[in-house]
């Protein structure tokens, strides 16, 4: 061997080996990851069933939706940080602990009262639970495998929204052990005990480095900055955007310069920050935020799509959900390939993602107005493939540089960033789509409103393809 040779040889950084038991804990995190989304869903088709059953108003209605949204967006950030400073494996247990409970809470629910109680701990204990498993997948996975881990993760997202789009609808009308909406809720509990007891065996613990005290005054002030914003977010169109909905939305621009003030001073005092804003200095990771927020304003289509089926094409709820399933299919299969992509392309899958996604997005909202044409089954395909492939890669690009002791803070970062981008969706493309329809109730006018609507989440797509353009062009 050559001098050279062997200088090279010297000079390859030896990765570190991952723990032991990774591929047995993976289907343990990915099942604390599958739980939080499903519930997303699962709840929407039940929603006329609970009402009947508990004799609930629209207003409380619309709480058990938005009530467990906020709550999961605004404490993420919180939850990561907790896994980082406590340790991954104690909290991800406590989280599924508690989400499970919390669910039983739910199924027993006599009042409208006591299900919106219920819901709030749902999303409470789901961010303590969903934050350690992208810190868990960063830590425990040497980086020669987190594309494939990313990829599974990517898939459960897709598994969790087509699981959903079908059981709520499955269980209500089944009645099983006599239960209707109540089964929604307690079906968590087999799923939670799975979770729980293989985390005892198979999930190692880890956390950061260096114990580092939590910052209460940061915890309060980024809670009060997403709390005044994602709110508003969520209620604002329900609501008419009354007064006090603004007023809100101005107190969280407030609050979030407060915090950053606050933040930056601790850091100078040498303190520890519940969020280290020297994350924000990295481009990839900023680049990276910015994607998932335009990313996951697409979970405007889920809403907009239903109520084109519904609404438009008169198909019952159970119909409507099994029509999202090409987009569900093309997205599950396409994560499996993600991690391959991931690794023979780096940034440029991002790019190829949202391309996909314009394209299959583009051919849905030019057939829209014939109805569910061959055409807009392939395009929603698709839009799928597109999906399950940017997903993966965007929380890559946001988490992948990152140093291991704040692997928990970046999951909660870009996890927060997914739904706040989502109520901002819903907020504003939604708003357009229900602008447009007005009080017509004909096909033609959902079909429109329809198709304007996904035509901004098709700008938005085009959008971060472009910021991937830049992350491409930057990798080193």
């Amino acid at each position: 061997m050559s001098l050279n040779s062997k200088v090279k040889l010297q000079q390859q950084p030896t990765e570190i080996p991952g723990d032991p038991q990774r591929w047995l804990a993976l289907p343990i995190l990915l099942t604390g990851a599958f739980l939080p989304i499903l519930d997303f869903n699962v709840v929407n088709l039940a929603l006329p069933a609970i009402r009947q059953g508990l004799g609930t108003t629209s207003s409380e209605i619309q709480f058990v939706i938005s009530a467990y949204a906020t709550t999961y967006a605004v404490f993420l950030i919180t939850g990561g940080r907790l896994g980082d400073w406590l340790g991954r494996k104690p909290m991800f247990m406590l989280g599924v602990a508690g989400f499970t409970l919390a669910s039983v809470l739910c199924g027993v629910a006599w009042s409208p009262g006591i299900l919106i109680l219920g819901r709030i701990l749902q999303g409470l204990t789901a961010t303590v639970m969903a934050p350690q498993v992208l810190a868990s997948i960063r830590v425990l996975f040497p980086p020669s495998e987190q594309e494939t881990a990313l990829g599974l993760y990517g898939a459960t997202f897709g598994l969790a929204n087509i699981v959903g789009q079908i059981l709520g609808g499955v269980l209500v009308s089944a009645h099983p052990f006599g239960f209707t909406w109540q089964a929604i809720f307690l079906i968590n509990v087999p799923i939670g005990l799975f979770a729980f007891v293989g985390s005892l065996f198979f999930l190692g613990d880890t956390k950061a480095d260096r114990a580092q005290r939590l910052d209460i005054g940061g915890m309060i002030l980024l809670s009060a900055a997403l709390g005044l914003l994602v709110y508003p977010l969520v209620e604002g169109r329900e609501t008419g955007w009354p007064l006090w909905i603004l007023a809100m939305l101005a107190g969280s621009l407030t609050a979030a310069v407060a915090f950053v003030l606050f933040e930056s001073r601790l850091m100078a005092r040498g303190g520890s920050p519940l969020v280290n804003l020297s994350l924000f200095r990295k481009s990839r990771f900023s680049v990276g935020i910015a994607m998932a927020l335009v990313f996951y304003m697409l979970s405007a289509f889920y809403l907009t799509y239903s109520l084109y089926l519904q609404g438009g094409l008169h198909l019952t709820p159970l119909d409507a959900g099994l029509r999202t399933l090409p987009f569900g299919i093309g997205y599950f299969g396409a994560s499996f390939a993600s991690a391959a992509i991931m690794r023979r392309l780096g940034p440029s899958a991002l790019t190829l993602g949202f391309g996909i996604q314009v394209f299959g997005f583009g051919l849905v909202a030019l057939e829209a107005s014939e109805g569910l044409t061959g055409y807009l089954q392939i395009g929603l395909v698709v839009a799928g493939i597109g999906f399950g492939i940017v997903m993966p890669s965007v929380i890559k690009a946001v988490i992948g540089d990152i140093d291991q002791r704040h692997a928990g803070l970046a999951s909660g970062i870009v996890i927060s960033t997914f739904q706040i981008g989502a109520a901002l969706g819903v907020a504003l493309i939604a708003g357009i789509f229900f602008d447009l329809l007005g009080s017509e109730a004909d096909f033609a006018s959902y079909a429109r409103a329809f198709r304007v609507a996904l035509s901004c989440n098709v700008a938005l797509l085009a959008i971060g393809g472009g910021c991937s353009l830049w992350l491409a062009r930057n990798r080193h």
